[in-house]
């Protein structure tokens, strides 16, 4: 019983940035983390990154590391990824999801970790 509302993706030059934000409602204070993933073409989604709703941990693929930051405001119910030195490679669909579990085994990093998603939001790095 979570919505999440995506937003922020177009199409950028590269080396450019983008911030994508995404929304969530609903038991919202039952949320753990929430994930960032994406998929390009030919290949399943990736996990990009994740941030803890209550410890504001973070979380990153080796790929995006030191490019991306994601954060959360608890106060908004709303996370962000912010894509700085964007690549033609980042070219894809960005997803984000929420995880509601509280206790057991977590893999933060896998698609199964995560209940709800949203409608995923386009990105776009021309070259």
């Amino acid at each position: 019983q979570v919505d999440l509302v995506e937003s922020g993706g177009g199409l950028v030059q590269a080396g450019g940035s983008l911030r994508l934000s995404c929304a969530a409602s609903g038991r919202t204070v039952s949320i753990y983390a929430m994930g960032w993933f994406r998929r390009t073409p030919g290949k399943e989604r990736e996990f990009v990154a994740a941030v803890t709703w209550s410890g504001d941990n973070t979380y990153y693929a080796d790929s995006v590391k030191g490019r991306f930051t994601a954060s959360r405001d608890s106060a908004k119910n709303t996370v962000y990824l912010q894509l700085n030195s964007l690549k033609p490679e980042d070219t894809a669909v960005y997803y984000c999801a929420a995880d509601r579990t509280w206790s057991g085994s977590r893999v933060i990093t896998s698609r199964a970790q995560y209940q709800y998603w949203g409608q995923g939001t386009q990105v776009t790095v021309s070259s």
